[in-house]
């Protein structure tokens, strides 16, 4: 359906998940790995994530948004599908860039899993201390 049509395009990281956000003209719908975002995200929560930029610019009903999403867990994946729609909607004026920029919606969150270090059992986990 959307092959043919030209479209917007984001890429968004957060944690261990990317995500490749298309934006082109519609109604609103957003499709996320094939399936609704109603279907593929259970909490409210991660919904108003993944919506907050398109309802910051007022434009929640002029966008059809779909999405390949791959890595992480839920919230990594709605963190990095708002960070590559705003990426996307930069694309559609210069006017949306100071609106987007002052929300933090284009900051990528470098905040990662920390290592696993040799000799320990974790990231800073000690193996068990023996006396004897």
């Amino acid at each position: 359906m959307y092959e043919t049509k030209s479209y917007f395009y984001g890429t968004g990281r957060r944690k261990h998940s990317v995500a490749r956000v298309r934006v082109y003209a519609g109604t609103g719908k957003i499709t996320i790995n094939d399936r609704d975002i109603d279907n593929y995200f259970g909490l409210e929560t991660l919904k108003l994530i993944v919506r907050s930029p398109l309802a910051l610019l007022g434009v929640e009903e002029k966008y059809d948004i779909v999405v390949r999403v791959n890595g992480g867990g839920i919230a990594g994946q709605a963190g990095a599908i708002r960070h590559g729609l705003s990426r996307a909607l930069l694309q559609s004026g210069d006017d949306v860039r100071p609106i987007l920029k002052k929300a933090g919606f284009l900051t990528r969150d470098p905040r990662m899993k920390e290592r696993k270090k040799y000799g320990l059992k974790g990231a800073r986990r000690a193996p068990q201390f023996s006396k004897r």
